[in-house]
């Protein structure tokens, strides 16, 4: 009896595996964090370069903080001012927390790929500061999409608005992490802001970023107002974008840049947001 209760326990080896195997995930956790958003992380975290491509797995949960928190400001603001000031300042808190980080690539890459500028012209668009017409109209009109369609949905149910933003958020970032398994890095790797992200993503982490945005589109699609039909239109919508933005970028570049993924992330949030408001 007592050998068979005793072999049923977890032995310390295995505990210790366990312990630093939870601790190895939460350490590539507040990688991603960092890397995504202007939050502080705990010193104990570290770094090493491979871990920014291993945390990619985590992009879409830091999408999930970053969506509740932008969440939070509309229902709060809502009870103050009108949906659309309400959605108006849950982007600007989203801004703020990512610093403008996805809005960036979206300019960089309409500015660099709606022209008609060869692959070498278009990179070096993308490494430009400065932001063109095409830039500033894509920026203004995912902006205003964004806005609009969170404040249509702050209209109709708090509840459903909030669940809709944080899948949006975690569900966009999803859509890049996909895309990154798809193409190969198009530009100079050893230029690359964020090199680590320039090698190829496992398939594991992959499968793992795109689990958690199709979990949280189901919650989202679970709330009584939405639509029956929001989980399969925001999920074949996704999916469809990655497909034709592959298509794309290997056309236009040969791959991905780190712009063309915040691209990716803005219009995947676009898309879900649609689905969601129709």
């Amino acid at each position: 009896m007592n050998g068979r209760s005793s072999s049923s326990q977890p032995t310390p080896t295995r505990r210790h595996a366990a312990q630093a195997a939870l601790l190895h995930e939460l350490r590539l956790f507040f990688v991603a964090l960092q890397f995504l958003t202007r939050l502080p992380v705990p010193g104990w975290v570290g770094f090493e370069p491979a871990w920014l491509n291993r945390s990619a797995r985590h992009f879409p949960l830091v999408g999930t903080l970053v969506g509740a928190t932008g969440a939070a400001v509309a229902v709060a603001a809502q009870l103050v001012w009108p949906p659309v000031v309400a959605a108006a300042l849950a982007v600007a808190a989203t801004l703020w927390l990512t610093v403008a980080f996805h809005e960036d690539g979206l300019a960089d890459s309409f500015d660099a790929l709606l022209g008609a500028a060869p692959r070498d012209k278009a990179l070096a668009i993308m490494k430009d500061s400065r932001i063109g017409s095409y830039g500033a109209a894509a920026l203004l009109l995912v902006l205003l999409l964004r806005v609009h369609l969170l404040a249509e949905l702050l209209a109709r149910d708090p509840l459903l608005a909030a669940a809709a933003w944080v899948a949006a958020h975690t569900a966009g970032r999803a859509g890049a992490v996909a895309l990154m398994t798809l193409l190969p890095y198009a530009g100079d790797e050893a230029h690359a802001k964020a090199r680590p992200l320039a090698r190829e993503v496992r398939r594991f982490d992959a499968a793992f970023a795109c689990a958690t945005g199709v979990v949280l589109l189901a919650v989202a699609a679970a709330c009584p107002p939405a639509p029956p039909a929001s989980f399969v239109a925001a999920t074949a919508g996704l999916c469809l974008l990655t497909l034709i933005l592959r298509n794309w970028l290997r056309a236009r570049l040969g791959g991905y840049t780190g712009d063309t993924l915040g691209a990716a992330e803005q219009l995947g949030e676009v898309i879900v947001l649609l689905a969601f408001a129709a």
